[in-house]
């Protein structure tokens, strides 16, 4: 059966194509100083967004139409595991990411949820023997089930904590089994709502003892893949401790447990801490610790995590430029956890929104490689910064002075001159750089 019979698979067809099934920009096998697109991009699809949300807001019942869900349990899921490799061998992606609930419906017990892991985890296997599509990651749910209400691994619950553990033991297993390059926290209920009931240094304590065990464990099994933390400010929580890279990079640290964790960066979740997406990625990347990225974006009039498609080209473009000057993702990859909107309900809207997302981050590689190139960048920034490269501000680089130097310094100064930061001249040369790639396709 095919759940997809009215697409063929999508390929290039370059910048003129008219046709919607088919990629404008993104060619899977060019070369882009020296590595393929592919390669480089290491694109992957959302299993929960793609194969298990209905499109449901907090305002309306679910719209999306999938052939998949006239079947229930055991037989949905196996249907859905049809559906995604169906998906990904047309849409031509190398890699797919999950939580525990998104591939088999939880059981009674922990137990009889187990065993329905391992059902349709054994399916999975089968179809990725045939398939170029691998595991980016997975992860499991600590956070819908009315269970983990007061959180999880920071819950006041020591039941739910225990619970909650056994869960990501069976989500490590789950990773070795199927070769996972990487193993994702997202803490959605490891905060809190109000400080007057919140005892925050256990709660972070034990957060920091629920790491170490996973860390123990994936040793244990020979699970070799990467720890990655994906931060949130907040949402479901009214404050979540892994609000942003900083705090999250503050919180490894304090824990010693900075070697054995990175980040997986989203979009979204940086514009709901108040900052840009590349700011994140940079913060990450100047502490090496940038892991992988959830690509998708958020909506500039809406106050919550909208998992948009990215299209912004701005956004992939400075986006891409951090990936870069990363040298790429290493295990990670760029995951769409990103949705069609509400209105985009039919199974061929979820090639048109993945086919968008690929081509937006496909031109804002070309356009982060050729800013490289010319050191558009670094060289602005050298400029700007050129004080500390002589005189008195190479003392200061080198701690070869003082308070009582630079004021005996600053006290000679007649003038303190600066220079303008242009820019509105650099956002004018980056909308060229834009420009140019389409015309030079």
């Amino acid at each position: 059966m095919s759940y997809f019979p009215n697409v063929s698979k999508i390929k290039y067809e370059g910048p003129t194509s008219t046709n919607p099934f088919a990629f404008k920009f993104y060619h899977p096998e060019e070369k882009i100083d020296g590595k393929s697109m592919e390669e480089i991009l290491r694109f992957s699809v959302a299993y929960w967004h793609t194969f298990t949300a209905d499109l449901s807001d907090p305002f309306g019942n679910g719209t999306a139409i999938r052939p998949w869900d006239k079947y229930k349990g055991m037989d949905l899921a196996k249907a859905r595991v049809e559906a995604a490799f169906e998906f990904f061998e047309k849409l031509n992606v190398p890699y797919f990411c999950f939580h525990d609930v998104d591939i088999a419906p939880e059981g009674s017990t922990l137990r009889e949820t187990n065993q329905n892991l391992d059902i349709i985890v054994g399916r999975i296997k089968e179809y990725m023997q045939d398939s170029k599509t691998k595991l980016l990651w997975n992860t499991v749910n600590n956070f819908t089930h009315p269970r983990f209400v007061h959180g999880a691994a920071s819950s006041n619950n020591a039941d739910v904590f225990a619970y909650a553990a056994a869960k990501v033991k069976k989500g490590l297993e789950v990773a070795k089994e199927l070769g996972a390059e990487n193993y994702v926290f997202w803490g959605g209920r490891e905060g809190y709502e109000t400080l007057l009931n919140t005892d925050m240094k256990l709660e972070m304590d034990n957060l920091g003892r629920f790491f170490h065990m996973a860390v123990d464990y994936a040793k244990e099994i020979g699970f070799d893949g990467q720890f990655l933390i994906e931060p949130k400010p907040k949402e479901p929580t009214t404050h979540q401790y892994d609000f942003d890279v900083a705090s999250g990079y503050a919180f490894l640290q304090h824990y010693d447990l900075q070697g054995d964790f990175k980040f997986n960066i989203e979009a979204n979740h940086a514009t709901l801490a108040g900052h840009t997406f590349e700011h994140e990625l940079r913060y990450a990347r100047i502490h090496g610790i940038l892991g992988s990225v959830d690509a998708n974006q958020g909506h500039p009039l809406l106050g919550w995590d909208t998992d948009e498609f990215p299209t912004d080209l701005y956004s992939t473009t400075l986006a891409m430029y951090e990936i870069l000057k990363n040298d790429g993702l290493g295990r990670g990859g760029l995951n769409f956890d990103a949705k069609p909107r509400r209105g985009s309900f039919t199974p061929e809207d979820l090639f048109h929104a993945h086919i968008a997302g690929m081509d937006s981050f496909s031109i804002g590689l070309k356009i982060a490689q050729k800013l490289i190139e010319d050191k558009v960048l670094e060289n602005i920034i050298e400029e700007r910064y050129k004080s500390y490269t002589q005189g008195i501000g190479l003392d200061i680089i080198n701690g070869n002075t003082d308070f009582h130097k630079l004021e005996k310094y600053a006290l000679e100064l007649s003038e303190i001159k600066n220079e303008s930061g242009k820019l509105e001249q650099i956002k004018a040369t980056i909308n060229q750089y834009l420009l140019n790639v389409y015309i030079n396709q």
